[in-house]
């Protein structure tokens, strides 16, 4: 009998899966990529020591990869949920066949997604999200060539470290934060000094981009990507002085954000986080969810980094481990002392950085010639005159337009379509709820769901 089912072996899925397999539970460890590591961690077992641009911070990944081998531990690789149910219970994908899977306890640890932020040429071949362009350096050691970095936030210094210690530095790095955001956001810096290790890792980042001569343009605006001929033609503002580049690669960032398409479908509440401009379920200091049995863990809950993401890994673990040996809940947190303090130390940064890199207003609601919809190819322009027309909430904008319908259900545009019904109704945005998800989440065929509860012959 499973006990736990984790969905994502990320840096909290594997944390939570190793600490729950060594206290007896059994353990089922879902994950759609082949291999473990999540996005920060990913292919890490077959990368360490091979692919040393890409860091230290990531080579740390390959002893939690190394905690999954245990008898406890049935790793699903390649599998896609698709579906969260009562019970609770999930429904699987994998090598083209559905299943249902049921256990006591599911942790859903899925991590984040990069912010969703159109602007005008978004959709061109070449432009692509920042993490999209890492995934590609870890899985395949694809290097970007001839690339532009645009936006903000320390994934872009990262990105650019990696790129310059490859030979391939950028040829521009294009931020969007401005003066006045970083000196709002030197009240949280005294906190922030407890992650002493994260900010002279980022001023070390910043050493070497400025030695290798990278092109710097401080509080850009108005981005805007045209094709010229073979190439991308990337315009902007900066200083509010128009500025142009010639690239191969526009590699975009405006920080990251809970996936919780999961979470929502399972019924978990979610709430606005003001700080980190986005929607995060309700969970306890544990992970437990008011759904029975859902749990959740890392940054699917709430944006805090890999470090803060293993703590709360084991501290969901520890607190379910309680539970199915019949202890007392308040036994959890005294399990757990080592990790809550860990925890607490790795989240320390994390008003700093949401501060000072916050995404600008404009990149939240896109002028009207951008695409928000990728699915559906709808327009900010088409969503502005559906609400002049009388579309007063996410429903009502999703049936006129069509916007959220596609097969990512609103996964790359719900954001969007939110901050912008509240920039024209002026609803605060925590009394907007977030575009309903329905099963399957993912796509499967029919012939899957014909065959989901068909007894074999």
């Amino acid at each position: 009998m499973t006990d736990l089912i984790i969905i994502g072996a990320g840096p909290a899925g594997m944390a939570a899966a190793a600490t729950a397999a060594r206290g007896g539970a059994k353990v089922v460890l879902l994950d759609e990529q082949p291999r473990a590591g999540g996005q920060i961690y990913r292919n890490v077992a077959i990368n360490n020591g091979r692919v040393p641009h890409l860091g230290e911070d990531y080579s740390k990944g390959a002893h939690l990869v190394a905690g999954l081998d245990h008898p406890n531990i049935t790793c699903l690789f390649g599998s896609t949920v698709w579906r969260v149910e009562a019970g609770p219970s999930v429904v699987v994908s994998r090598h083209k066949k559905s299943q249902r899977m049921d256990a006591p306890h599911i942790l859903i640890a899925t991590g984040a997604q990069e912010r969703p932020t159109p602007f005008p040429g978004w959709t061109l071949p070449g432009v692509m999200p920042a993490g999209a362009a890492q995934i590609l350096m870890k899985s395949s050691d694809l290097m970007p060539r001839n690339a532009v970095l645009a936006g903000t936030g320390p994934l872009l210094y990262l990105i650019a470290s990696q790129m310059i210690d490859a030979d391939r530095p950028p040829l521009a790095l294009v931020e969007t934060q401005t003066p006045f955001m970083l000196a709002t956001s030197l009240v949280h810096l005294p906190r922030a000094l407890l992650d002493r290790h994260s900010i002279f890792k980022g001023l070390g980042l910043l050493r070497k981009i400025r030695k290798a001569g990278v092109a710097r343009y401080a509080s850009a605006r108005a981005f805007r990507v045209t094709l010229d001929e073979d190439r991308l033609h990337f315009q902007f503002t900066s200083k509010g002085k128009p500025q142009s580049l010639l690239c191969d690669l526009v590699l975009s960032h405006q920080g990251v954000v809970p996936a919780t398409q999961l979470s929502r479908a399972a019924g978990v509440p979610h709430i606005w986080n003001k700080a980190q401009r986005c929607w995060q379920p309700e969970r306890n200091d544990e992970g437990k969810t008011p759904v029975d049995g859902i749990w959740i863990a890392g940054d699917s809950g709430g944006i805090h980094g890999a470090d803060a993401a293993r703590a709360e890994g084991v501290i969901a673990a520890n607190a379910i481990l309680c539970r199915l040996h019949g202890l007392r809940p308040e036994v959890a947190p005294h399990v757990n002392a080592h990790a809550l303090n860990h925890r607490f130390r790795a989240r320390a940064i994390r008003p700093f950085l949401d501060a000072a890199y916050a995404p600008a207003q404009e990149f939240l609601t896109p002028p009207d010639d951008a695409v928000v919809c990728r699915c559906e190819e709808t327009t900010a322009g088409d969503l502005r005159l559906a609400m002049r027309n009388g579309a007063s909430d996410l429903r009502h904008l999703k049936a006129a337009t069509r916007a959220g319908m596609g097969p990512c259900q609103g996964r790359m545009c719900g954001l969007t379509l939110a901050n912008l019904l509240s920039e024209h109704t002026g609803q605060s945005m925590d009394t907007i709820a977030p575009l309903r998800v329905r099963s399957p989440i993912k796509p499967v065929s029919l012939g899957e769901l014909a065959a989901l509860d068909r007894p074999e012959s």
